[in-house]
């Protein structure tokens, strides 16, 4: 949460000849509701359950594309199926400041409410961070870095 994933994906797409989709906008056209309503009226078993028909949608149906993950999508049976899968690597302190230091940190902040919980955050931060590394083809760093240099580093490494 919060790495850079959407942005880094917008700039492998004005970079190369890529397509990108979205994980959390697929489920929010699927169930026609935002995550955070998701959450707040089903839970997290249901939205698990959405990521789980997405995976299989997206295992069948999608080829040469970038596919932009939530952060507990790691955990679908399929990921490997789906394609390569990269790791954006940045320490929790790094994702913060990238958040805090952003021209619309207020919206960012607002659509991230785990966030008001640093503790909380920080311990998902730190059991996900490992389970990310084993489930990753290939791991790029992006703290401190560009959006174009790491597309850049992405596009050569795939």
């Amino acid at each position: 949460m919060g790495v850079g994933k959407g942005t880094i994906a917008r700039q492998i797409v004005k970079d190369s000849s890529l397509f990108a989709i979205d994980t959390d906008d697929l489920i929010e056209s699927m169930d026609n509701r935002k995550i955070k309503k998701i959450f707040e009226q089903d839970g997290e078993s249901y939205f698990r359950n959405l990521e789980k028909k997405c995976a299989i949608w997206l295992e069948n149906n999608v080829f040469n594309t970038l596919i932009s993950t939530g952060g507990g999508f790691f955990k679908q049976e399929n990921l490997n199926k789906i394609g390569k899968v990269i790791y954006l690597e940045s320490s929790f302190e790094g994702i913060l400041n990238r958040i805090y230091n952003s021209e619309n940190a207020q919206r960012k902040l607002k659509k991230r409410p785990l966030l008001n919980n640093l503790e909380e955050a920080k311990k998902l931060y730190d059991i996900r961070i490992h389970e990310y590394k084993k489930v990753a083809d290939i791991v790029v760093n992006v703290e401190n870095r560009n959006t174009t240099d790491i597309a850049k580093e992405i596009l050569e490494k795939i």
